[in-house]
């Protein structure tokens, strides 16, 4: 008998060390995972930024339209970034970190302004295609590196959710400078989402509209996909185990972090536009993200455009759509001075 329990016991303690190699490798994994998809210095030391700009750039669509209206649109905007009158603004988060913003003012000195929003491991330069659009319409724009991006700092890339915080105090910087301002928050991708989530809180009423381009309706939703694409591992429990690492660093909670929440809660206009062939953020999110709107709201779906892609896919198209959503909402009201 005392062999017998002897022996269990010794298998009781095996299974048990084993439970405990198995529990610390999976935090290590997911560890690991909070590192290479939301610190951009980490991805650099692992070669994740490499892979997954290199996996993204193979997911576009790449036909000959798209890459001349590309190309025309940053030889345009880089005449006009030349010439135009901007400035650098800066902030300090709520959480002390520094953030950089690039404004762009109008000779126009209209109320018009647009808040642009880029997308995950992107920066403030990757939308001024976008701005330049916006300012042969008399805007005033702001592009401000988030948090973690380009030039800001930051712990972990926001996925919209920190950022949310954050880009209500570029609009309050907006509105310091411009007390009559008219905003519109214009987010691409990750910044779309953050666009999206950003109308979910208690906005002042300058802010006027929302222009969500290829957003996702939630963080977890998007890691889930991209978990299994990016890293070949399963969306759960590995999702789970790494949102439990981020919230024991001080990080966010991703379950939180949901655009299509906050479009249930906001009454500002939002239109919703998608590429047909986006690869990395599935179209039924716009979809679903447009049924969830309860304001007014308008959904353009371009042919033939990857992920990002829709503006220069179909400029005409796209700009036309923006402009004239927008003009039901944006006054065209002069200012004195800056």
């Amino acid at each position: 008998m005392n062999t017998k329990r002897q022996k269990k016991k010794k298998w009781l303690k095996r299974i048990i060390a084993v439970q405990v190699v198995f529990a610390a490798l999976f935090f290590v994994v997911c560890n690991i995972l909070v590192d290479v998809a939301l610190v951009p210095e980490k991805m650099e030391q692992t070669d994740a930024f490499e892979d997954i700009t290199e996996e993204s750039m193979e997911a576009l669509v790449h036909t000959d339209d798209i890459q001349e209206n590309r190309i025309k649109a940053s030889d345009e905007t880089d005449a006009w970034v030349k010439q135009s009158l901007s400035k650098e603004w800066s902030l300090t988060t709520n959480d002390g970190y520094q953030l950089i913003g690039k404004v762009f003012f109008n000779e126009k000195r209209s109320h018009k302004w647009v808040l642009l929003l880029h997308g995950y491991t992107g920066w403030k330069e990757e939308l001024y295609p976008i701005g330049h659009q916006y300012a042969l319409q008399g805007y005033q724009v702001l592009a401000p590196d988030m948090r973690c991006s380009g030039e800001s700092g930051g712990n972990f890339i926001g996925m919209g959710w920190t950022d949310r915080k954050d880009n209500l105090l570029w609009i309050q910087n907006i509105l310091k400078q411009d007390p009559e301002a008219e905003i519109v928050i214009h987010g691409q991708s990750m910044g779309a989402a953050g666009a999206l989530m950003l109308a979910g809180e208690n906005l002042p009423s300058n802010v006027k509209a929302v222009v969500s381009d290829c957003a996702y309706t939630d963080v977890y939703s998007i890691f889930q996909k991209q978990i299994k694409e990016w890293f070949h591992l399963p969306g759960f429990p590995i999702i789970d185990g790494a949102n439990l690492m981020l919230r024991m660093r001080g990080g966010y909670n991703i379950k939180d972090a949901s655009a299509i929440q906050a479009v249930k809660k906001t009454k500002l206009p939002i239109l919703f536009i998608h590429g047909d062939q986006d690869a990395f953020i599935p179209v039924k999110m716009a979809h679903e993200l447009y049924e969830a709107a309860n304001g007014d709201k308008k959904l353009l779906i371009v042919k033939g455009a990857g992920h990002a892609q829709s503006q220069d896919k179909n400029p005409a198209r796209y700009y036309g759509t923006v402009f004239s959503f927008l003009e039901k909402y944006i006054e065209n009201g002069s200012q004195k001075a800056l």
